[in-house]
């Protein structure tokens, strides 16, 4: 089976249309179609259902979809190998995390670019629970977390221990209060973010456990988001420290400690433990781990 055939499919799927697949590949439509009633023969299947006006795929082409794709980033880290063995410092590096974890590569990043200025650096956003199996599967060569996985495939290093931050506008009621019990917080509208995170977790259950009534009634898809309604006066919130530290400073939040709720986290870069890294990333997790030995205690 040739390869070519599998990356026509592939970029068929994910286009879904020929029309396009054939724009991206530079090649005519007949000529894609051509390929993919080649691919269904060699396989023995139909893979794409054309009965209808959209381009569905089938049981076996969902199935082969996922092998294109694992074949696809092998080819990548073939090219990326052969490419490390011409040039020491050249080469890819692929960084699975969501929106506020990736606020802690930047330090990192930035040394890392410094030291490797020729390697391509590409964080992607992606959900943290789906993380560790993009790992496991070489979807991601590296990623960063707030939870252990508990998987014996990936290794796990902490590189940054962050808190949960409770902030309100300087025109909130509490902005002048350095601290309140939780039974404070009962009447107040909270701005919270709709993706399942352990921080979120801790809150709904700190609230469970003290009886106090948790009134989300707004919820936000970004911590930026989050952060302006605040700022607004539109409700408070809890938020990862590192993510607000920025606007405490400049007086446009106000944290304020919540005694019960005094909750740290730890960040975690994770990697494959039964697959050989690029140079790229074992690069960058010894970075990491001579950064963090560097750092005062």
């Amino acid at each position: 089976m040739e390869l070519y055939l599998l990356k026509v499919f592939l970029t068929i799927a994910t286009e879904k249309s020929f029309s396009r697949a054939a724009e991206r590949l530079g090649r005519t439509q007949p000529a894609v179609s051509l390929a993919l009633q080649r691919l269904e023969d060699e396989l023995g299947e139909r893979l794409i259902d054309r009965s209808g006006k959209d381009l569905l795929l089938t049981d076996a082409g969902r199935i082969v979809l996922e092998y294109s794709r694992r074949f696809g980033n092998l080819q990548l880290d073939l090219e990326n190998a052969l490419t490390e063995l011409r040039d020491n410092a050249a080469g890819r590096l692929s960084i699975g995390a969501n929106e506020s974890t990736a606020l802690y590569l930047l330090r990192h990043i930035e040394s890392y670019r410094r030291t490797y200025p020729k390697i391509k650096v590409q964080v992607r956003r992606c959900l943290s629970s789906k993380i560790p199996a993009q790992l496991i599967d070489g979807d991601l060569e590296l990623g960063v977390i707030s939870y252990d996985p508990q998987d014996d495939r990936l290794r796990t290093s902490v590189i940054y221990t962050d808190r949960l931050a409770f902030v309100v506008s300087p025109r909130h009621r509490l902005a002048k209060r350095k601290s309140v019990s939780i039974a404070e917080l009962g009447m107040e509208t909270f701005i919270a973010h709709n993706v399942l995170s352990p921080y979120r977790e801790a809150v709904l259950r700190g609230f469970r456990e003290h009886k106090i009534t948790l009134n989300m009634d707004v919820e936000m898809p970004t911590v930026e988001t989050i952060r302006k309604l605040v700022q607004m006066n539109e409700g408070v919130a809890f938020l990862p420290k590192m993510c607000v530290e920025p606007e405490i400073r400049q007086g446009n939040l106000h944290e304020v400690r919540v005694k019960e709720l005094d909750i740290e986290r730890k960040v975690l870069l994770i990697s494959p433990a039964r697959r050989a890294l690029s140079h790229a990333a074992r690069a960058f997790l010894e970075l990491v781990k001579s950064e963090g030995e560097a750092a005062p205690t």
